[in-house]
């Protein structure tokens, strides 16, 4: 007898088969980022979505997530409230809602950055399961990125971030106090795992840094 197969949370489901709503999304996500590359590097933006998408199958997720995971940047970065409308008459209110829930800013030029950041976790105490499983997504692929960009770049990546070092790592702490008010999860896990690494490799290392960094 085959084995059923397992997601991402350790529970057995149902095979995911993803149909032509989710071809439409990658194609959508592709035409509205194709001029875009990832932080300081020359990695086309699709690269990111395809990375969120595959976690969110991996750890759960259905169709729809996936193609939320897609399009997830779509009105941050490409339009605005105008592409939001967009997405819900093309994907549908549930893949537009978690597409909203995982946007921190709507026009240009955006807020400032701790004040938008510090509005989307207060926005995140209120959204819904699918949209945090998203967003939890998001961060931890954003954070493999920062890790591996660190061990090969060191401190001159901070350069690339608004909040530089400390708000970075302010940040994706506070995020992580926030996914862990979930029902635990293999991805709040591999999240956590992740935030412990980045932590500890950007620590300072001498006594003077380290009083800086207290002051930061």
């Amino acid at each position: 007898m085959k084995a059923k197969p397992v997601n991402g949370s350790g529970l057995k489901r149902k095979p995911i088969r993803l149909g032509p709503r989710f071809r439409r999304a990658f194609l959508f996500a592709a035409e509205k980022h194709a001029a875009q590359a990832r932080k300081a590097s020359t990695i086309p933006y699709i690269a990111h979505l395809m990375g969120v998408a595959s976690l969110v199958l991996e750890f759960g997720g259905d169709e729809e997530m996936a193609i939320a995971a897609l399009l997830h940047d779509a009105v941050e970065d490409c339009g605005g409230i105008a592409v939001l409308k967009e997405v819900r008459r093309r994907f549908g209110r549930r893949v537009a809602k978690i597409v909203d829930g995982c946007t921190d800013s709507y026009g240009s030029p955006k807020p400032p950055w701790r004040q938008r950041k510090e509005a989307y976790l207060e926005h995140l105490t209120t959204a819904d399961a699918s949209t945090r499983l998203v967003s939890a997504a998001d961060k931890l692929n954003n954070i493999r990125s920062i890790l591996s960009d660190y061990r090969q770049l060191g401190d001159e990546i901070w350069e690339r971030f608004s909040g530089g070092r400390s708000g970075t790592l302010w940040y994706y702490r506070a995020l992580l106090n926030e996914f862990l008010r979930d029902k635990p999860s293999r991805l709040i896990r591999e999240y956590e795992l992740e935030v412990r690494e980045l932590e500890a490799i950007t620590s300072p290392n001498t006594p003077e840094e380290k009083v800086h960094a207290a002051h930061d």
